[in-house]
This record gives C-alpha cells, structure tokens and sequence, in this order.
C-alpha cells in the first residue's frame, strides 16, 4: 500500500498518481486541501520525510508571499503554518512502509516504487 499526499490541480502530482497507478501499486489518495493534516501528523510527515519543516513549505504560494516571506524561518511554527494553510505543504508526498519521499520526479517515484 502506498499513500499520496495529493492536489489533483497540481500536474506533478497527477503524474506521480498516474505513474503510481500504472506500476500496479494499491494506491490511498488523500486529497490533504479537501481533508488536513493535523499538527501530530504533520509532525510524523516531517520525520517520516527526514527533513525541517521548513523544507516541506511552498515557498512560492501567495499565501507564504503574503504572510510569511518577510519572517526569519526559525520565528515560525511551520507545521502550524500548514495546518493554518494547507495548500503551503509541498506536494505529491507519497509513503510506502517507512519510506517517505517528495515525488516531484519520475527518479523519486521509481524510488518509491521499487522499494
């Protein structure tokens, strides 16, 4: 079973499902705009992904231009952020076991599927 964090108007995304779909792997989608993250899973994604929260920000969203461009990262509570603002998380995440990957790459999604 592999999940993705996924924004179907995001053309990444849609090709990392595709491509999930199609390597045969049973697929949970989960449309992380339509249903949130909470703050704890949140928490578990940032680690599960071994990265700072910050790392997993959209930086070029209006809303991170809006409210958080001109602030020093470390003065911020991302993961309250995109709690606050979910459409600011990087996407498609996609999970399978204990591995946890940004798919934004047909290498990383191979990476996933292969494991």
């Amino acid at each position: 079973m592999v999940k993705i964090y996924h924004n179907n108007r995001c053309r990444k995304s849609r090709f990392a499902l595709k491509e999930l779909t199609a390597s045969g792997l049973e697929v949970e989608v989960i449309d992380y705009l339509k249903t949130p993250l909470n703050n704890a899973q949140l928490q578990i994604l940032v680690a599960a992904l071994d990265i700072l929260p910050y790392e997993l920000i959209r930086r070029g969203e209006k809303i991170f231009k809006e409210y958080y461009k001109e602030l020093h990262h470390d003065n911020v509570d991302w993961i309250q952020a995109m709690v606050d603002y979910p459409i600011l998380m990087e996407r498609p995440i996609i999970q399978k076991k204990d591995l946890a990957i940004i798919g934004r790459t047909a290498a990383s999604i191979q990476k996933i599927i292969t494991y």
